[in-house]
């Protein structure tokens, strides 16, 4: 007997997963009338493997979700790996862990391994594997009737390298391998398997005033940008969430043992807006949405930034706006908070964080709490936690 239909929970699941990241266009809907007719329609862009968008470690988690322009730390391969050509120090490992829909299930979460190698003054080299599990998931057939479980999961693996360009500026190449099996019971349907790339840049510029340090920061990353990926052995084709981050940083000392940083990132994806068209059939008017899956990859990310029905006001609302402060005590004890907005047409996330760092000579606690301000969120009342071990200060301090 093949298997067609999951149970409630692991639908409840991908739910989560997409309102998150508005992923899915089913998820916020505009609904007018015409002519006696309901007519939904939806404004979010729809892209697969959205978990590659889950900010994953707690550090950025705690300032709302950014990290294009902030200082380098290990977990620079998902924001902005150029910055590993200027982070202090010659080799460390990350290793965060995120629960997910803690209200619903106790076996869902993400983790994230990351790590970089310093070559030279000049080189580093850099990884990371992020790590979706959906728990177990029951499988059950028309009648309801079990048929066994499943354990449907999504991961990545990347390297990177980043090498200075000058005293200021640093770029990274990052090259990435996507496997995502969270549909392998539906009949027909095979692992989503994908390769993508990130492209990245960083500057930064130190000085003095007051005999107290000040420094700006600035970033872009271009990330996962790549083939599209199928389900169906290629029937049928999405787009990667292909997304443009940019960010900017100010930190400045305020006397010998406290230090304040501001960041803000502004983020887009790089895929086609839904084009929606009304057609009247049997005196009915329903919505035709165009999803551009059937342009190339090149020719979609550059149409992504003119294509919004709505024209230039609407590609605005696809901008995603975080802004975070990280305050330091002695470099050893960092306090954070942030807020992460997205447009309501948009996915209509909106939330509060705040999280807290220790830094000791060998290793690094962040933790990260989030406040929801306009609806359910996934990690709503979640404690998130990463941990830090700096490899060559371990290394040093054995010999």
């Amino acid at each position: 007997m093949s298997l067609k239909y999951k149970t409630n929970r692991f639908w409840h699941t991908m739910l989560g997963l997409f309102v998150f990241v508005g992923g899915i266009s089913v998820q916020n809907v505009n609904a007018q009338e015409q002519q006696g007719s309901t007519i939904t329609s939806s404004k979010i862009i729809s892209s697969a493997v959205p978990f590659l968008t889950i900010s994953p470690d707690t550090r950025a988690g705690g300032m709302g979700d950014l990290g294009a322009a902030t200082s380098p730390d290990v977990n620079s391969q998902h924001w902005n790996p150029s910055k590993y050509a200027f982070i202090d120090g010659t080799s460390a490992v990350g290793v965060s862990y995120i629960p997910w829909l803690r209200n619903l299930a106790d076996d869902m979460s993400i983790m994230y391994l990351s790590g970089y190698y310093r070559l030279d003054d000049q080189q580093v080299l850099s990884s990371s594997l992020r790590y979706f599990k959906y728990g177990s998931i029951t499988l059950t057939d028309e009648q309801g009737q079990q048929l066994g479980s499943q354990n449907p999961n999504e991961f990545s693996f990347d390297i990177g390298y980043s090498r200075k360009l000058s005293d200021h500026w640093s770029g990274a190449v990052v090259a990435r391998y996507i496997d995502s099996r969270v549909n392998n019971s539906v009949e027909g349907a095979e692992p989503g398997r994908a390769y993508a790339a990130d492209i990245a840049f960083f500057y930064t510029n130190t000085w003095s005033r007051h005999r107290f340090d000040r420094t700006f920061t600035a970033g872009i990353n271009f990330s996962n940008i790549g083939s599209k990926i199928s389900f169906d052995g290629g029937t049928h084709e999405s787009f990667l969430p292909a997304n443009m981050r940019l960010g900017l940083g100010y930190s400045m000392e305020l006397d010998k043992y406290n230090k304040i940083v501001i960041n803000a990132d502004i983020s887009k994806l790089m895929v086609p807006t839904p084009n929606q068209t009304l057609i009247e059939s049997n005196n009915e008017t329903v919505v035709s949405i165009n999803t551009g899956v059937d342009q190339g990859v090149i020719s979609s990310i550059f149409s992504s930034f003119g294509d919004a029905p709505g024209g230039f006001t609407e590609e605005l609302q696809e901008c995603q706006l975080s802004l975070g402060v990280e305050y330091w005590y002695a470099n050893q004890f960092a306090l954070r908070t942030g807020y992460f907005y997205e447009n309501e047409e948009k996915g209509n996330r909106k939330y509060i964080t705040a999280g807290a760092g220790v830094k000791l000579t060998s290793f690094i606690l962040d933790f990260a709490y989030m406040i929801p301000t306009e609806q359910n969120h996934p990690l709503a009342n979640t404690l998130r936690f990463s941990i830090t071990f700096d490899i060559g200060s371990m290394l040093n301090s054995g010999r």
